[in-house]
């Protein structure tokens, strides 16, 4: 056998290194590894890879007891706890279901909440928002009522309008609670003008939501389909300029002095259900008084 230093090559391949042999061993090929990762990092990328991959089945292993623990977990559920398991989900899914119903109407009256306030920025005139809280059951009569009353300064007369265009007028008023006579009952009429030449007419209100009536508009008027019809201020009833309907069907007989005109709110009558009351200008709240039912008589204009 050959000395080297106290050690035997004997002793080195059959017995194995001493201790600290082994340790400065692999302190240097820790060394190159880290030193060859940070400077040749693209070639050492495909080791890396190589090293994970072969490394999959000791992750693997490492979790099988635990994946092996919940499939006999599995097997060993009874049909009563199945059935209460059951029985949970059905009822988070209704809660849930319930909640997004309740969302869904949350974001319908956030929009609508951001149109009337478009609305009112829109509109020179004071108003307040109200919530339309009960419908006439009389079929003849087009009324609504909102939650607000003469504990809100509301007074008979006053303008009601949704984000769209107007409404209609309130016709009588509690503490709490007002009605609201709508612009397609045919007890109401409202002074127009159209916008595109400015020419005033009333619109009556004939039983139909869907339609109203131009009153006395003579045959060489210049009124065309799709002309907007806004309020005219006249009688003092109503502040100028609020949207009313707009001209849908125009049909002239031979022989008549007039046309008959049909114009459709722009007010969604059957649908909004916050509204916007419009209180009159503070230098005429003064001289305010208590107003009739109807807008205007049917031969009020031009």
């Amino acid at each position: 056998m050959i000395p080297w230093e106290g050690l035997t090559i004997k002793t080195i391949f059959v017995q194995g290194p001493v201790p600290g042999f082994r340790l400065i061993l692999v302190m240097l090929i820790s060394a190159a590894l880290i030193a060859a990762d940070t400077r040749f990092e693209h070639l050492t990328a495909p080791v890396r890879s190589t090293l994970a991959t072969g490394l999959v089945p000791v992750h693997w292993l490492g979790y099988a007891p635990y994946r092996f623990t919940d499939w006999v977990g599995e097997l060993l559920v009874t049909r009563g706890d199945l059935e209460e398991e059951n029985e949970e989900l059905k009822t988070r899914l209704l809660i849930l279901e319930r909640r997004s119903l309740k969302y869904a109407a949350l974001a319908a009256e956030n929009n609508e909440l951001r149109r009337l306030l478009n609305s009112s920025e829109a509109v020179d005139d004071r108003v307040v928002i109200s919530e339309v809280v009960g419908v006439s059951p009389d079929p003849f009569s087009h009324e609504i009522i909102i939650n607000r009353g003469a504990n809100d300064g509301l007074e008979a007369g006053q303008a009601v309008l949704d984000s769209q265009g107007l409404m209609g007028q309130i016709t009588q008023t509690s503490q709490f609670t007002s009605r609201v006579l709508l612009v397609s009952d045919s007890s109401h009429a409202v002074p127009v003008e159209v916008v595109r030449n400015g020419l005033r007419y009333v619109l009556l209100g004939n039983g139909e939501r869907d339609h109203l009536d131009l009153m006395h508009v003579p045959d060489t008027a210049d009124i065309r389909e799709g002309d907007m019809l806004v309020s005219s201020g006249l009688g003092g009833r109503f502040p100028r300029g609020y949207p009313v309907a707009r001209v849908s069907d125009i049909v002239k007989e031979p022989g008549e002095p007039f046309v008959r005109i049909k114009a459709t709110p722009k007010a969604r009558l059957n649908q909004s259900r916050l509204v916007l009351v419009v209180f009159p200008p503070e230098n005429e709240t003064g001289s305010q008084t208590e107003a009739e039912p109807v807008a205007a008589p049917v031969g009020e204009g031009d």
